[in-house]
């Protein structure tokens, strides 16, 4: 659908660019409240959430859908929507003069008072410059007027934001839900007040951080989903996306403990929604999307509590509409198969597994809790219980990493084979490799990264020894990699280097048909940074960290002690299970206490 309203000028564009869908607006459950409707329509707080990717994947973002949605419930704020356009359609929008808009009314980013960006990836900085620049905002906080809307980020990137410090004037961390109402609020009682008033009056906002406010900023949380705004609304996009179905979040944080996962550590507490509420949120999306197929969302939906019960609930409903329901994280144990063979959505595109290591001893370094016994049952499972094709994720340049570790990663590949074959299935095997990155507040944000020969080197070694005409192998492109270290790890002098890449061309950094290395070299010489080392330099636990000014909950004692425990080997339990194992939650609600309320 195109926007009946679009100007004439942005209209003529569409017929010179790839994928015209992604400009035009006007989907279903996009809404605005246009001034002639709305009288008090200049009074409320007004924000672009702003998405530096293409539409297709920043409309597969969940939590970018949530917070539109739940910014349509405050009376005192409105939000629209940007995403980044494709470099054909940036080249038109430069070429005629037309600054970047937003799909619900066409209104230029400049126009807005706050422009809220979603940080999902380190390589999309330089399109939140190509963004703000179409948009008519100057790239810099400090160059920006009272006449200037607050550019503002979230998402995982706001966790360690001091590489792009210099063109935000404030970050949310935590729970969008707690942070953006409550920004949104102050926007709206200071409207005409002067932007330094409105960052110290956010500055004082639990779950924000201001750059140069002179104090750090503690994760902000909503305690209880089912008490917390729950989204009953989702926009259908006009074109094809990513993930093309309902999506409902099922519960947030994790207790497993992985040691190289960010998202395990910066999103506890865990909390659950019960099963009413998701089969309820389930029922009013498809309802009110028309589509076919639903997916349950979290790090690791076969640990709902209530997943048996809300199943049960759903079936009828489900088989009576044709509906498709999808776990897209599952456990790697033949409980999390045998759930998963109930739902016929999942085996249009086979079962995903990732064993993150080829050996057990690897995965207790990492703190995977998974056994080789695991892994071959849950292979043997997947072909039993119907399906012909498995996709097995890992990572290299883990810590303590081996030579028989990355043979680990050919058995295991071989290990699909044999059970394929002993299922009578075909059997195709997808083996895919990235290289591991230390992410900030996790117990491996001390460690050096990998160096790309390293990577490299590896990556020819597993494909030499990953043998089988069923078996196909893809590893991660080395320099990618490497530059999502140099920015996870990076502190504020990065910023020179985005802005500098930026103004030499760079874009779409994450898409490997744009991706330039030799571009960011040379910027990282002619800025004198040493990128190297700030990949794969160590760093000392007593030694100041760029992201310190970002308290996650997560002691810096915790991860320490659970680093020392991955170089012993050693496994530390689910606290989720039991004991409360001390992370710093437990300072104010803790995930052990939580589950024995829930038992």
């Amino acid at each position: 659908m195109i926007r009946r309203d679009m100007p004439d000028e942005y209209f003529s564009l569409l017929a010179s660019v790839k994928r015209p869908g992604r400009y035009t607006g006007g989907e279903w459950g996009s809404v605005s409240r246009r001034d002639s409707e709305n009288a008090n329509a200049a009074s409320v707080a007004r924000i672009c959430l702003a998405f530096p990717d293409v539409y297709e994947v920043g409309m597969s973002y969940l939590g970018y859908q949530i917070l539109y949605s739940l910014v349509k419930t405050l009376d005192y704020a409105e939000a629209e929507r940007a995403y980044c356009p494709w470099p054909d359609m940036e080249e038109g929008l430069r070429r005629a003069g037309l600054p970047l808009a937003s799909l619900e009314s066409g209104r230029p980013l400049r126009d807005f008072d706050a422009v809220g960006f979603t940080l999902q990836c380190e390589l999309c900085a330089t399109n939140v410059l190509t963004m703000l620049d179409l948009g008519g905002i100057p790239l810099l906080s400090a160059e920006r007027s009272d006449a200037d809307p607050l550019v503002i980020g979230g998402g995982p990137g706001a966790c360690a934001p001091a590489p792009l410090e210099i063109f935000f004037d404030a970050f949310c961390v935590g729970d969008g839900e707690e942070t953006l109402p409550a920004v949104l609020s102050v926007l709206n009682e200071l409207k005409e007040r002067p932007r330094d008033e409105k960052l110290d009056a956010l500055s004082r906002l639990e779950g924000v951080y201001v750059p140069g406010a002179g104090h750090p900023a503690r994760t902000a949380i909503v305690a209880g989903l089912d008490n917390g705004f729950i989204n009953r609304d989702m926009i259908v996009p006009n074109i094809s996306i990513i993930h093309d179905r309902a999506v409902v979040q099922v519960f947030r944080g994790c207790t497993r403990g992985c040691r190289f996962c960010q998202a395990g550590m910066t999103g506890r507490p865990r909390r659950e929604r019960s099963a009413a509420s998701v089969v309820s949120q389930i029922e009013s999306l498809l309802a009110y999307t028309g589509w076919d197929e639903a997916g349950l969302l979290s790090l690791a939906t076969c640990d709902w509590s209530a997943l048996g019960d809300a199943m049960e609930s759903l079936s009828d409903v489900l088989a009576k509409n044709h509906i498709k329901l999808s776990l897209p994280s599952l456990r790697m144990d033949s409980f999390s198969v045998e759930i998963a063979s109930r739902l016929e959505g999942m085996r249009r595109g086979g079962i995903t597994f990732a064993p993150e290591a080829g050996s057990e001893r690897l995965r207790r370094v990492i703190n995977k809790g998974l056994s080789d016994d695991d892994v071959n049952a849950a292979l043997d499972a997947a072909f039993r219980y119907g399906w012909d094709r498995v996709k097995l994720y890992f990572m290299m340049g883990l810590p303590t990493e081996t030579t028989a570790d990355l043979d680990g990663v050919a058995d295991i590949a071989g290990r699909a084979v044999h059970y394929a074959r002993s299922n009578k299935k075909c059997g195709e095997i997808s083996v895919s490799v990235a290289g591991f990155v230390p992410k900030p507040h996790t117990p491996f944000q001390w460690e050096p990264q990998a160096s790309r020969g390293t990577l490299r080197e590896r990556g020819r070694y597993i494909k030499r020894r990953v043998k089988g005409g069923r078996i196909t192998l893809a590893y991660h492109e080395p320099d990618q990699t490497f530059l999502e270290g140099v920015f996870a790890r990076g502190g504020a002098a990065l910023g020179r280097a985005v802005l500098e890449a930026w103004r030499r061309g760079a874009r779409f950094d994450g898409w490997t048909e744009y991706f330039d290395i030799n571009r960011w070299e040379e910027v990282f010489r002619d800025l004198d940074i040493d990128a190297e080392e700030i990949s794969t330099g160590e760093r000392a636990i007593d030694q100041p960290l760029p992201w310190d000014m970002i308290d996650t909950g997560v002691t810096k004692e915790f991860l320490a002690t659970e680093r020392a425990r991955a170089y012993a080997g050693a496994p530390t339990a689910d606290c989720g299970e039991g004991t409360c194992n001390a992370c710093g939650w437990n300072r104010f609600t803790c995930c052990a206490d939580a589950r024995r309320e829930r038992a």
